[in-house]
């Protein structure tokens, strides 16, 4: 997204113009207090979306006779103007104007003189900051929609190259059976698909037009709420005005999504951390994602993934801020919601970095495989394919569990896997549970391999590689 922050100066005017509801007042607003309640610093972003809106109801206007053609024109041709000044970084951004709706009414009351000041005909800004930040927010969820996809294309690669990759699966941080890394990989897939449904389904209730609610009750005026709707793409109106006006919750529910995305960014991060350990040594990242350590010139530090699960923290504080702004407020408009925009800006601006960061750095993946191998080693991770074995030669499973869980004890005494025993070796370690010693045959040994444990589980969601793979085709056939 563009940030449209001005290099402009955004000091108080000297001369203390009158503000656009000023008349009411006998004296002027202090410099503080100017300070403290606008939002021209952060809003400003939004204003590619608070011209389009002004388009769409200044067209609605003179449609329904509200306003003249000449000026629509006047209107059409101040605006374009305005727009090519930010995009340009010229425009002056003014404090004194508060905010972007005012900024760009003030500018463009000076470049069409009386058409400007009747743009706001029938509008407040409650429903015009209303409109401009869905505008904003669906913008920004389009293109998250996007990196989320770009993500996945990207993890469907390297899942798809090691189908066949084993490793350690976990429980409790404990070898517990072998999958591959590609499955391990597909778990991440499953959790961004569900992200996506999240922000789709998000962007319905976002995609709602407020404008025509004006401050709080609609207007007198006989706008036509459908055609504006129709100019901005939005699939409804809402349809009631103090709602319309006070409803933030699309902004929160778009951070409650975020948050589960960065959840489960967080996750996937603080397993390429420990992948990258020594003690682990599965995998390394690319040294574009890592920093050195300033006294220790072996180090190698994954900063990326680490900020990236510092960051999710910052995520979870927006949701919870929203959240807290939104809880006692009556209805309808209150300043109070001024204090959404911040929260919601960052938001998507840290999920839109961490997106665009994390799908080039899957790419950066080296895999380790003979160290994930070796790691199958040390934790019996077939002992179940061992207990399964026994159960379909007519062993009862408690039984089986009771056999090879003394079979793993006299492993450990004698510092061997399960594998290395010979079948006499194996009979007499499970000889106290009765009948288990008599359902072993030569072929438990097959069953014994890793090979041998991953090809086993070749049904839907199963880690056999034939299932990755068929997994991976599926997932790419998803994302089209």
């Amino acid at each position: 997204m563009t940030d449209t922050t001005p290099s402009a100066d955004l000091g108080a005017s000297s001369q203390q113009p009158a503000k656009a509801w000023s008349g009411r007042f006998s004296e002027p607003v202090s410099d503080l207090v100017k300070r403290y309640t606008a939002s021209v610093f952060f809003d400003n972003r939004m204003a590619e979306q608070d011209i389009r809106g002004s388009l769409a109801h200044a067209k609605m206007l003179a449609r329904q006779g509200i306003i003249g053609a000449q000026d629509l024109a006047d209107i059409e041709r101040g605006m374009a103007q305005i727009k090519g000044e930010i995009e340009r970084g010229e425009f002056n951004w003014n404090l004194d104007d508060e905010d972007v709706h005012l900024n760009i009414e003030k500018r463009l009351t000076a470049l069409v003189g009386d058409a400007g000041k009747r743009l706001h005909t029938g509008r407040s800004r409650n429903d015009q900051v209303a409109t401009d930040i869905r505008l904003w927010l669906r913008d920004a969820i389009d293109q998250i929609l996007a990196l989320i996809g770009d993500f996945q294309k990207n993890l469907l690669d390297v899942a798809e190259a090691n189908a066949a990759t084993p490793m350690p699966g976990f429980t409790h941080l404990q070898v517990a059976q072998p999958v591959t890394f590609g499955h391990h990989l597909m778990a991440y897939f499953e959790m961004t698909r569900r992200d996506a449904e999240r922000f789709a389904d998000c962007r319905k209730r976002v995609n709602r037009l407020p404008l025509g609610s004006a401050a709080l009750a609609g207007t007198s005026y006989p706008i036509d709420r459908e055609f504006v709707a129709r100019e901005l793409g939005f699939d409804e109106v809402c349809y009631n005005s103090l709602d319309a006006v006070s409803d933030r919750d699309f902004a929160i529910e778009f951070c409650a999504a975020s948050s589960l995305l960065m959840t489960h960014l967080s996750r996937f991060s603080e397993e390429l951390i420990l992948w990258m350990s020594p003690r682990f040594g599965f995998i390394d990242l690319a040294d574009r994602f890592c920093t050195g350590s300033s006294i220790m010139p072996q180090k190698k530090n994954p900063d990326v993934p680490e900020l990236v699960r510092g960051k999710t923290g910052r995520v979870n504080g927006s949701l919870i801020a929203l959240l807290t702004l939104m809880k006692g407020q009556p209805l309808a408009y209150n300043k109070d919601n001024q204090e959404d925009k911040e929260p919601l800006f960052d938001t998507a601006d840290t999920v839109i970095d961490t997106l665009r960061i994390y799908a080039d750095m899957i790419t950066g993946i080296r895999v380790k495989a003979g160290n994930m191998r070796g790691a199958l080693t040390q934790g019996y991770a077939t002992a179940t394919d061992l207990a399964d074995y026994l159960v379909k030669k007519g062993l009862p499973f408690r039984d089986a569990h009771e056999a090879v869980a003394l079979a793993v004890r006299a492993a450990e005494v004698r510092g061997c896997d399960l594998p290395q025993f010979s079948l006499d070796e194996l009979r007499a370690a499970m000889a106290h549970v009765p009948g288990a010693a008599d359902k072993l045959a030569d072929d438990i040994f097959g069953v014994l391999t890793v090979e041998g444990s991953l090809d086993s589980r070749n049904h839907i969601g199963g880690t056999a590689p034939a299932q990755v793979r068929a997994a991976v085709a599926q997932a790419r056939t998803r994302l089209g």
